[in-house]
């Protein structure tokens, strides 16, 4: 980005008027520029042929597109894509590509690093550094090569996004927005660990899916291996899930990484049951991709399946997450961990 320049890339319509005003054009022109940059997709105010040269002349003193292309790529031999971006003070985050028939999913991340410091996540042990700007979160997708390919999106990559709201609820109106893409907010899924400020506003905001990353049933055990829970139990979480409706095209998950010896026994089955009862939801199982330094182990599929079997006899319809990319570190974090320490040896030669 050229010193003193804003991006547009990440600009609401209100917002792009308030730009176009500023540069001294029409106020119509904001829908134009909207058009070129969520519709057309252009990298440069240069190909805003429609206007005029002047205006464009006008807008390139003060702003530009904005699109950075991915810094580095990791691919599966599963087609599963991690995509890096770099993003400001030299840091990376990643997108994960998963196309899987005539689906194809994007997993954004939000945050550089991330406050919650989940035993078992990569990106908590970077700790954080900062929210992504909508820019930042919007570019994962716009210069994704195979953005046109994309199905579905689902905020579940590094970082909390009800931590980094305003720029998530941003996002989440370019993408579904007349004057942007214009999608179905059912395309989009959110996940969170369950932030006290955000997560009924997040609820509220839109008919977007939510995923709740629960990962144990009981509050003191999910406490220890997740800190968030010391500030929102999982129960007030399941309480004001409650007040909502999941009953018809809006999906409501929560998502279960199983652990050996930690949440996986008919005790802790049962005492989901008993959690989740009376909410409209299904389970997703995700076996545990093992990072350094934590003694955490994941079990075997007839166990993950065993449990699957008897969470869904029982009235809680489960799935088990399908691994993808575990060759190319494809859990959250791992690949831009090896990246960042990798820049910051350089700098210190």
């Amino acid at each position: 980005m050229n010193e003193g320049k804003r991006y547009l890339l990440g600009m609401t319509l209100a917002e792009l008027k308030g730009a176009v005003q500023e540069a001294g054009m029409p106020a119509f022109t904001a829908k134009q520029i909207a058009d070129w940059v969520y519709k057309k997709r252009v990298h440069s105010i240069e190909e805003m042929t429609n206007i005029s040269l002047k205006n464009r002349e006008r807008l390139q003193q003060l702003f530009e597109v904005g699109q950075q292309p991915p810094a580095d790529a990791a691919r599966s031999c599963d087609g599963t894509v991690k995509y890096l971006y770099a993003v400001e003070n030299n840091h990376f985050v990643e997108a994960v590509y998963i196309p899987d028939g005539e689906r194809a999913t994007l997993c954004v991340s939000c945050q550089v690093g991330c406050k919650m410091n989940c035993l078992f996540c990569m990106t908590g042990k970077q700790k954080y550094t900062a929210g992504l700007t909508a820019n930042e979160i919007l570019n994962q997708i716009f210069a994704l090569p195979e953005h046109d390919k994309l199905t579905n999106i689902v905020f579940m990559g590094m970082g909390e996004p009800c931590d980094n709201l305003d720029n998530i609820l941003k996002t989440i109106e370019v993408l579904t927005a007349d004057y942007a893409l214009g999608w179905s907010p059912h395309r989009l899924t959110v996940s969170s660990v369950g932030v006290r400020k955000g997560l009924k506003r997040l609820l509220d905001a839109g008919e977007y899916h939510i995923a709740i990353s629960l990962h144990h049933p009981i509050p003191e055990k999910r406490s220890e291996i997740m800190p968030a829970e010391r500030g929102y139990s999982i129960t007030e979480i399941v309480e004001l899930l409650k007040q909502y409706d999941f009953s018809h095209q809006r999906r409501l998950t929560f998502e279960y990484i199983v652990f050996k010896g930690i949440n996986d026994s008919p005790f802790h089955a049962r005492k989901l049951l008993q959690l989740l009862a009376g909410l409209d939801c299904r389970i997703n199982l995700i076996r545990y991709h093992a990072i350094p330094g934590v003694p955490l182990e994941g079990v075997d599929n007839e166990h993950m399946t065993n449990l699957r079997d008897y969470l869904t006899k029982n009235g809680l319809f489960t799935t088990i997450r399908a691994s993808r990319g575990e060759d190319i570190f494809a859990a959250c974090g791992m690949l831009s961990t090896l990246k960042n320490e990798k820049e910051k040896s350089q700098q210190n030669k």
